[in-house]
């Protein structure tokens, strides 16, 4: 079978892990702080917070902001349950807003629709790693007096308008799971333009632990004292995941080269078709493509899935939206509240897309669909 994602390991990824195992060092250590660092650097940011997964980056990032009972954090359905579901975990009230038809990506004008004086936090989300509309979003979110958070996960390395990913929001969070980017094993970061934000990101993420001596309640308890002032969770990435994850970013334009090259070909082998829709790009937008989102809007998704796993060929849909996940179903979301996002889930399929995949496979899985749509 044909993966739709796979990860990119080489000698060097290797050497890098089994020099920190061979150290003194497996957490919380030197690798962990370079990690940061360069994540930093990539984005144009001083400082990073490094964690275990995107999820965690996300669940630390709504933290950070103060997230909870009483607030709403205004987001698409058309993400991975994840970038809503761990602002409700924190008791806030989710709001959905559509996405726009080109792209996926929140739409401004349907998230300035959706805000109310409880909305605190605009989550937008780079979908398949087209970068959302920053700066339309910022605008919206910022005349309500929320933050804009932009979720990542899909996009680490791509640019808008000349501006790194990770510059373009207030807080941006990343994925390093292993069909992402660039991996980590496991894990994730958090970037933000405050320092406060991070901050309390690396606080969170440390379980609350205060060692400053400058802000500690009792100062004179002892040279081993810390204390907790506000509650956290342990979401520390590890040195050895760490060192992993310096040693791809190194190896990040390659991947994104390659990332390039095969969108590109599918983008003309799969042009003039009248049933498929190919990915757009906007102006501005260089994008860093994690997904390859064909779409076909003749109905028969189900049935372009069926005949590529038939053949094996590993593709997958992404996403169901949201708000029709049972857990948000039981809360009273309705199916249909998001008529475009709804229209993009029922025609998508991602084809298989990571370096390293051979052009005959990408012309296999190409001859297989224009087959099936009888091109």
């Amino acid at each position: 079978m044909l993966p739709y994602g796979h990860q990119s390991i080489d000698e060097s990824d290797i050497a890098a892990v089994a020099n920190v195992l061979r150290s003194d060092w497996l957490t919380t250590g030197p690798s962990v702080t370079a990690f940061e660092e360069d994540l930093g650097r990539l984005c144009g940011m001083s400082r990073a917070v490094s964690v275990t997964s995107g999820t965690a980056a996300l669940h630390v990032a709504y933290a950070a902001l103060g997230i909870g009972a009483g607030d709403e954090v205004v987001t698409t359905p058309l993400t991975f349950v994840a970038t809503a579901s761990c602002a409700s975990v924190l008791g806030a009230t989710v709001v959905f807003a559509d996405v726009c038809e080109d792209t996926g990506n929140l739409d401004p004008q349907s998230v300035s629709a959706a805000m109310t004086v409880r909305t605190r936090v605009v989550a937008g989300v780079d979908f398949a790693g087209h970068p959302i509309d920053a700066k339309a979003l910022a605008e919206v979110a910022h005349a309500g007096n929320a933050t804009l958070l932009e979720d990542a996960a899909h996009s680490i390395g791509g640019s808008l308008d000349g501006r790194p990913v990770g510059s373009l929001a207030d807080v941006t969070t990343f994925s390093f799971f292993p069909t992402k980017n660039l991996t980590t094993a496991e894990g994730g970061a958090v970037v933000a333009l405050q320092g406060d934000t991070v901050d309390r990101a690396r606080s969170y993420r440390s379980i609350g632990l205060v060692r400053d001596p400058a802000v500690l309640r009792l100062p004179n308890e002892g040279p081993w004292h810390q204390e907790v002032h506000a509650f956290g969770l342990n979401y520390r990435l590890s040195d050895v995941l760490s060192a992993l994850g310096s040693s791809q970013l190194l190896r990040l334009p390659s991947f994104k080269a390659a990332r390039t090259e095969i969108t590109a070909r599918y983008n003309q082998g799969l042009a003039g078709i009248d049933e498929l829709r190919l990915p757009a790009c906007r102006q501005g937008a260089d994008p860093m493509w994690h997904l390859y989102p064909l779409r076909i809007r003749d109905g028969r998704r189900r049935a372009l899935f069926e005949h590529l796993r038939a053949n094996d060929i590993g593709v997958q849909v992404n996403y169901l939206p949201v708000y029709r996940h049972p857990v948000y179903a039981d809360l009273g979301y309705k199916s249909g509240m998001c008529p475009v996002a709804e229209e993009y889930y029922e025609q998508e399929i991602s084809l298989p897309l990571f370096p390293g995949l051979p052009d005959a496979d990408v012309d296999r899985v190409i001859d297989l669909i224009r087959g099936f749509v009888g091109a």
